[in-house]
């Protein structure tokens, strides 16, 4: 079709302008012709390129009908509200919310390299709107600079949705090409054999924008050819730190974790990277880390033997997957609290763990300001939090954490219940566990405690956990219990 011009009109809407012009489509900003079917919000309007004799006019067509059908399911503040349609036989078109704001691709285009910290910030804002759409059982596919917009706050929109997938609808594009679809630079290698809905793609897709931004080149360059790409099913690329000395160890161990030719060896979910990168001091750093030679020949040559007659299974439901791998909070009291709840609070969280390999525990405990408020050495910020955070290590010590990710986080607000609401929300956490008798039964009955308020507000699944037996009695059980927490130290929690 051709291009539109200002102030055509095209099924009661009115083109104002074409504000990107590329192979597969024209967007173009528009508004009712009629003004009373305001949104409410602007509006833009894709309409994609398919003319006559074009090579790729099935995928195109395709590719629209995938993206009509998922835009009308998805929801959230990480895509674009969807608004109307134009059906093939006519014009095809698709109305959406149109997102002001930056593609990360403003990033890559600058002289400098962004730093560390802003790296991490960019891309855990990817990984929260990835992790949106899997909650969707949608897996983007197609997931590189050009398609993630970075709003003025720092949350990120997800763009184009013509490659998707999503699980409970049928994949229109293995369907009917047969035949790895997506970028070269960004499809990941379980894309290359043709295995679509796994959401640990798009991890991948996320690792080669963490590559790209850190070193300004992409880890597998930009093949054209299947030979081309298939080589990701065994190469490794040369370590960021190789290219860019001044990366931190932190930064290279996620971004090669992202980039793993099995999906298996990845993040479990986009939450999981989402929360490394949020917080990089809780990172382990492995060999992966630390290793700036890069990958041997001889390696390599192994994995190329093996990738002959390498077969990806299928994933689960992007959202089954998650609950597979949930991200676990434990909130540890250290005032009014018994060692006996903190005891039984311990036997709860290792329960979960035991059946769920592969969770990520979160402890967490929250302390007042007036607690870091001193200037003296010994209550200084640095010497209280290392204080705390030492307490927190020393409760999950007998845990066996064999297959598990721990983090420890010593929180400083006045209003507990609220600090851990605004944590358990910012880091996807699935489950919380907090101690019931942190303030006496009889008081919960009549006040709402900390407890209480997590419970009710919370945006996930609460299990208050309260002493099942005496003390002296948990004492015998367990005769290696010491007790973990200083009483003199004051807190609201």
């Amino acid at each position: 079709m051709k291009r539109l011009q200002p102030n055509a009109q095209l099924d009661g809407f009115t083109i104002e302008e074409c504000i990107h012009s590329g192979g597969m489509a024209h967007i173009y900003l528009v508004h009712y012709t009629e003004g009373t079917h305001d949104p409410g919000f602007p509006l833009a309007m894709k309409i994609p390129r398919m003319s006559a004799g074009d090579g790729d006019g099935a995928e195109t067509i395709v590719s629209f009908e995938v993206e009509h059908q998922i835009m009308q399911v998805l929801s959230g503040p990480h895509v674009p509200r969807f608004v109307a349609a134009g059906d093939l036989e006519n014009v095809p078109y698709l109305v959406m919310e149109y997102v002001s704001g930056r593609t990360l691709a403003h990033w890559l285009e600058t002289p400098e390299r962004p730093d560390a910290a802003e790296i991490a910030r960019l891309c855990a804002a990817v990984a929260q709107a990835a992790h949106s759409l899997h909650r969707q059982n949608t897996v983007h596919l197609d997931l590189k600079p050009a398609n993630v917009l970075i709003r003025s706050d720092g949350s990120a929109v997800l763009l184009d949705f013509g490659l998707s997938c999503n699980a409970l609808y049928p994949d229109l594009l293995a369907e009917e090409l047969r035949k790895a679809v997506g970028s070269p630079a960004w499809i990941a290698p379980e894309q290359v054999v043709g295995v679509r809905g796994d959401p640990r793609s798009d991890i991948f897709a996320i690792g080669v924008m963490l590559y790209e931004l850190a070193t300004g080149t992409l880890p597998f360059g930009a093949p054209q050819t299947p030979g081309g790409l298939r080589q990701r099913l065994w190469m490794d690329p040369p370590p960021p730190r190789k290219l860019r000395p001044d990366l931190p160890e932190w930064l290279q161990e996620i971004i090669l974790c992202c980039l793993d030719p099995k999906a298996a060896k990845r993040y479990p979910s986009a939450a999981h990277l989402a929360f490394d990168l949020r917080h990089p001091n809780q990172v382990t750093v492995t060999a992966l880390g630390h290793n700036t030679a890069g990958t041997g020949f001889g390696t390599h040559f192994k994995r190329w033997l093996k990738a002959t007659g390498m077969h990806y299974q299928p994933s689960p439901l992007p959202a089954q997957k998650i609950k597979e791998v949930p991200i676990i909070m434990v909130a540890i009291p250290h005032k009014d609290v018994s060692d006996a709840t903190l005891y039984s609070l311990r036997q709860a969280v290792a329960q979960s763990l035991g059946t769920r390999p592969g969770v990520r525990l979160a402890c967490v405990t929250v302390i007042s300001s007036n607690q870091t408020n001193s200037t003296s050495e010994e209550k200084s910020e640095t010497s209280v939090h290392r204080r705390y955070l030492n307490n927190l290590r020393q409760w999950a010590q007998p845990l066996d954490m064999s297959g598990h990710q721990t983090s420890y986080h010593v929180l400083e607000s006045g209003d507990v219940a609220q600090a851990l609401l605004n944590y358990a929300t910012g880091n996807h956490v699935s489950l919380i566990f907090m101690g019931a008798a942190t303030h006496g039964l009889k008081m919960q009955r009549f006040a709402n405690t900390v407890p209480i308020k997590v419970a009710i507000d919370a945006p996930c699944t609460v299990i208050l956990v309260k002493q099942a037996l005496p003390f002296e009695l948990l004492m015998e059980q367990a005769a290696e219990l010491k007790p973990m927490w200083n009483r003199d130290l004051d807190t609201p929690f």
